[in-house]
């Protein structure tokens, strides 16, 4: 099925040439809309051609035609497995470009619920990876660790997913202790219950490690070439990590490792993850420990609600806060480039401003993109179900790739 016979145009026999085979967009291993054009030799792959844009909606242009505040929610939708890291990038960008001081009990939050989304999306990878190369019970346990994380967004901001919850100058509502009680119990009993059951039916699975083991190699210098980062740089054994790098907030204050892997295969890129999530619990027990009580938004009035008592009625409060979301705030002329390290690895976010309430450019330099490009190389020489595997280690949400 994977050879086709053409006549040769020369000698008139019948020859064996290469079969091309359409992989997706319907394909459920394709994580979305990605279409791959294979050319096959046998089972053998000879050429991927990825083709992407099936799920752009402009998101660029929309958020150039909407204030700074309005334009925060469209983060959310890029990334949508982790949409408070698509967020962060971009309040940082516009705390940069008018010099605000955010308060540091919001950077604790930030910090903490930045590291839930970690640990969140990692677990939607992790168990897509392991049904797309033949397993089941891992992802359904891993799935329960993410609907937890889910809840937890929901008791801190009202929405599951698209929280709209980091804001320029802190974070739009302070949490519960409740909440913040829960999620230190969880962390200590539940996460590592769950996560560690599920590992201990993959790490040293026969089958599993058959399946990535080897799988997609990329040595250091390859990983530099194509603009790997995050788990994608990390595996191949390089440990490049912004938190560690260029730390924002109050990371510098947080200790972790960044993990790596000595061989840069699919498997490899798997166990950076299962690492990660064990730093990222790391990291939020730390915030928990160390967080201080204090206001979560700044007083700066160029993007902050006045005081309390400075509202005489909550109508006037409402009628501030409509016109801060409508009229938005005016940013000074310049540009800037602020990156995070998103789960899924750098996520940055150019912004010029030309004074006004709304970005005159504001470019998004996605982590999808750079990996995707890599597939033909990735998978030249592979077996044809070596793909779905490949696919699953690079971790994509076409949100974020196609924009």
């Amino acid at each position: 099925m994977s050879m086709q016979l053409e006549q040769s145009p020369t000698t008139g026999d019948e020859v064996i040439s290469n079969y091309t085979i359409n992989f997706g967009p319907q394909h459920p291993a394709a994580h979305g809309v990605l279409r791959m054009v294979m050319e096959l030799d046998g089972e053998i792959i000879e050429r991927i051609d990825p083709h992407v844009g099936l799920l752009h909606r402009g998101t660029e242009k929309l958020i150039e035609n909407k204030t700074y505040l309005q334009a925060l929610p469209y983060f959310d939708r890029l990334d949508y497995c982790s949409p408070l890291g698509m967020e962060y990038s971009y309040v940082l960008a516009i705390e940069k470009m008018l010099n605000i001081e955010v308060p540091l009990r919001a950077q604790y939050l930030r910090v903490f619920f930045a590291e839930l989304t970690r640990i969140s999306n990692h677990m939607m990878n992790i168990g897509s990876h392991i049904m797309d190369v033949g397993a089941m019970t891992p992802n359904l346990w891993l799935f329960e660790i993410r609907e937890d994380c889910l809840n937890f967004f929901e008791r801190a901001s009202g929405a599951r997913m698209h929280s709209a919850w980091f804001r320029p100058g802190g974070v739009h509502q302070d949490v519960p202790l409740k909440l913040l009680a829960d999620i230190g119990d969880w962390l200590d009993t539940r996460l590592p219950e769950l996560f560690e059951d599920a590992m201990s039916l993959v790490v040293d699975n026969r089958i599993f490690k058959q399946r990535n083991v080897d799988i997609a190699k990329v040595s250091r210098e390859d990983a530099l070439a194509w603009g790997f980062s995050g788990p994608m740089i990390r595996g191949a054994g390089i440990p490049w990590d912004i938190r560690k790098s260029q730390p924002y907030d109050v990371y510098d204050r947080m200790e972790f490792d960044v993990p790596v892997a000595t061989e840069s295969d699919c498997y490899g890129r798997f166990m950076v993850r299962v690492e990660e999530v064990r730093q990222s619990a790391k990291i939020m027990k730390q915030c928990l420990a160390q967080m201080p009580e204090g206001p979560i938004m700044t007083t700066d009035r160029k993007v902050g609600p006045p005081k309390r008592a400075e509202m005489k009625t909550s109508m006037e409060s409402l009628i501030h806060h409509f016109k801060l979301y409508t009229e938005g705030f005016h940013v000074p002329e310049g540009e800037v480039y602020v990156a995070t390290e998103s789960p899924k690895g750098e996520f940055g976010v150019y912004l010029v401003s030309d004074g006004s309430n709304k970005p005159y450019r504001c470019k998004i330099r996605p982590t999808a993109f750079s990996h995707l490009q890599a597939m033909d190389f990735l998978c030249k020489g592979h077996m044809l179900p070596d793909a779905t595997a490949i696919l699953g280690a690079l971790d994509i949400v076409f949100g974020e790739c196609d924009r």
